[in-house]
């Protein structure tokens, strides 16, 4: 969460003197304040950033401090509010208990008492993320359909867990097959709106002359074919959420539109006369880099501002390769049923190779690589002959058979058995392959220098390293 976020508390009052009162306390407490004057403007600014907690007046009018209590609860369970009236009778604080307030206090407000009981509140909101946290840990879940434990993943996770509690519109970032879509509906999923639709689009999937009647709907008779009147997807995502995958593509037209219906949150269906209200979370997502489509005038300015709340960065395959492993037997044990397949692993020398490999398509690459290998395995683990040639041939890595010779320079020997065995023949290939220069293995093998000499340590190598640079250097 961002670290303003965390101080950050809603004073909200009709009365501007107590407004300014609170906010002078709270500010001299050090937290950040957002004074709002009742209750919509408290709901709409709920729908760009969510605080640490809110102060919430009771007796406002349009729209009343019990009715904002609830509507807050519907999409934030877990965010902690203090209620404040003049009405000190019973059932008053009763109702905005049930209705889960945090705390209850009275006008005229004490000082101390006020300014303890927001530091409690927060605190509260704090412990009760993380208890969410813990349990979910506990449980040794993660989100279907997304695996990993690297450090990045587990990045990814703490700011879905986060996005769940609140209602920020989102802008995903990912090289295609990241699972941009997965982690959407993991934040959907997991959030107060998850009885309701979770609704995608792929805009590149839409004809450019029917994105708006997909997005807006449309009456019948707007067009040539509009035979009956069309629910659009802004409006099948009422109460729940809206993905739209690959934002970046979206012509300045429909940018214009999109833009329009973020700030007012009605639209018209394409040839309507009314409008149409919809109460819709959105998340969207890209591969593209929007600040440069900024830059040149392709993507407007004032649209990313308002799609990009909060920024999700998903890592590409390639920068989280310790994944790999437990991600290829997630896709075994999904698919080798349908396959017909005995494997039911992956040999070290497989996984070894498939390490070397960029995966430019990322976990959607490496899903169709184990489902094809899955078809012509022949034994109970995947081997690296079961691996598409241009994986085997990645860059740096030699085509290795678990039954045959390597061809490295202890060909004579049979492919190790572990995956230690198979990263010390890895780093003997690259040796040969670059006559003991060190930078060149490095490159290749994308390690470091501290870890590059670590492993020549552990595998005993410093004397050939120097053999083979003595060898490189005899060649006519």
């Amino acid at each position: 969460m961002n670290q303003e976020l965390q101080s950050l508390v809603y004073v909200v009052d009709d009365d501007q003197n107590l407004r300014i009162l609170v906010t002078r306390w709270l500010e001299r407490a050090g937290f950040d304040t957002c004074p709002l004057a009742d209750g919509s403007a408290c709901l709409d600014a709920l729908t760009e950033e969510v605080p640490a907690a809110i102060c919430l007046d009771m007796n406002m009018p349009n729209l009343s401090g019990l009715e904002t209590l609830e509507r807050i609860r519907e999409h934030h369970p877990l965010l902690p509010i203090i209620v404040l009236t003049a009405d000190d009778t019973a059932s008053t604080a009763v109702k905005a208990m049930k209705l889960g307030a945090y705390d209850y206090l009275t006008k005229p407000l004490d000082q101390t008492r006020f300014v303890t009981a927001m530091n409690n509140a927060v605190e509260h909101g704090r412990l009760s993320l993380r208890v969410s946290q813990l349990e979910r840990e506990a449980e040794g879940r993660g989100y279907p359909g997304i695996v990993g434990t690297s450090a990045a993943m587990k990045s990814v996770f703490r700011q879905i867990d986060r996005l769940s509690v609140s209602d920020v519109t989102v802008l995903i970032h990912g090289e295609s097959g990241t699972g941009k879509e997965l982690v959407a509906r993991a934040i959907h999923d997991s959030s107060s709106r998850k009885r309701k639709p979770f609704v995608a689009v792929n805009l590149t999937a839409v004809p450019e002359n029917l994105l708006e009647s997909e997005l807006f709907g449309h009456e019948k008779g707007s067009f040539t074919g509009a035979v009956n009147r069309r629910t659009g997807k802004f409006e099948e995502a009422n109460g729940g959420t809206l993905f739209l995958d690959e934002i970046g593509e979206l012509s300045a037209t429909v940018q214009a539109k999109l833009l329009r219906v973020l700030q007012e949150r009605n639209f018209q269906r394409v040839g309507g006369t009314f409008q149409v209200k919809s109460d819709f979370r959105l998340l969207t997502a890209t591969h593209r880099n929007l600040g440069e489509d900024m830059k040149s005038g392709r993507f407007r300015e004032d649209l990313f501002f308002r799609l990009a709340v909060f920024e999700l960065e998903l890592p590409p395959l390639r920068k989280r390769k310790e994944d790999i492993s437990a991600l290829a037997h997630s896709f075994i044990r999904e698919h080798r049923t349908a396959m017909g397949s005995k494997a039911t692993g992956l040999s070290a020398a497989a996984l070894a190779v498939m390490q070397a490999h960029t995966w430019p398509g990322n976990v959607r690459e490496l899903q169709n690589v184990i489902q094809r290998a899955l078809v012509v395995a022949e034994h109970e683990e995947i081997r690296p002959e079961d691996l598409p040639e241009r994986i085997r041939q990645a860059e740096g890595m030699v085509a290795l058979r678990d039954d045959e010779p390597a061809g490295a320079p202890e060909s004579a020997e049979a492919l190790p058995a572990t995956l230690e065995d198979a990263s010390k023949r890895l780093l003997v290939a690259a040796m040969v392959k670059h006559e003991g220069n060190a930078s060149a293995v490095m490159r290749e093998l994308n390690v470091g220098r501290t870890r590059f000499y670590r492993m020549l340590r552990k595998f005993g190598l410093e004397t050939k390293m120097d053999e083979i640079r003595q060898a490189g250097k005899t060649h006519p």
